[in-house]
């Protein structure tokens, strides 16, 4: 499913890009979920717990134009494609600074619409899977191919990156047990970690070598468990 969603403070134009939307999504056959806001205010607030995947965002808006919208929205860790809703080309050169994936003209017709949906939704269904991981201030999008482990340690839950990075996570442990080890390639080698199958280097008796060269410990009694899902996920049959 693609969430989506719109921002602009004219009834009319809000009402037109819906209307768009919906007749697109009938088209395509693509699932969307659709929400529009007549503030910015209200966008941010709403990202805040279920982050958009398309956002069509009006500039000229009173009291915190779309451009400002924009910025607090990459701060709080939004990935979204953001689309810009403009009177004037002029505007279009702001986008460049907030990472814009396009901006439409208004009146914005049906067939101007559709090429740019069109082109979003085909970047986002081809992109790897993905989780959303509620942070400090925001969400953050990670590939899971990215991610070598998750640790547990005091109530908080920290990120291991391929990169290096670490990203500590609001939620604990066992939110993303539920989320992540209903995949194959994620396994709890321990009651604080969980690793990423596909990023082990190797691995002994005890002991997992990740690719970044950190090491995890392998509890007690989960070696035969962990070695047989490892081979399933790396040497499917």
């Amino acid at each position: 499913m693609i969430r989506i969603a719109i921002c602009d403070d004219d009834p009319m134009y809000l009402a037109g890009a819906r209307s768009y939307i919906e007749r697109w999504q009938k088209e395509s056959r693509i699932v969307c979920l659709i929400q529009v806001f007549e503030n910015g205010s209200e966008l941010m607030e709403q990202s805040l717990t279920a982050p958009f995947d398309i956002i069509f965002l009006d500039i000229l808006m009173p009291l915190q134009n779309g451009i400002s919208v924009a910025k607090e929205l990459r701060t709080m860790g939004s990935s979204a494609k953001i689309v810009f809703l403009t009177t004037s080309i002029e505007f279009a050169l702001d986008s460049y600074s907030v990472k814009a994936s396009d901006y439409l003209v208004k009146p914005v017709t049906y067939e101007r619409m559709k090429a740019v949906l069109d082109e979003l939704t085909e970047a986002i269904l081809q992109e790897p899977k993905s989780i959303s991981v509620k942070i400090a201030g925001g969400y953050r999008k990670l590939f899971l191919k990215d991610i070598e482990y998750l640790e547990a340690y005091n109530k908080k839950v920290t990120f291991s990156m391929v990169s290096g990075e670490n990203i500590q996570s609001i939620d604990p442990l066992y939110h993303w047990e539920k989320e992540l080890l209903l995949l194959d390639e994620f396994f709890k080698s321990h009651r604080s970690y969980l690793v990423n199958l596909i990023n082990i280097d190797y691995f002994d008796s005890s002991i997992i070598h990740t690719r970044s060269g950190k090491t995890l410990p392998i509890a007690r009694g989960y070696g035969k468990d962990f070695e047989d899902a490892y081979f399933s996920v790396m040497f499917p049959k």
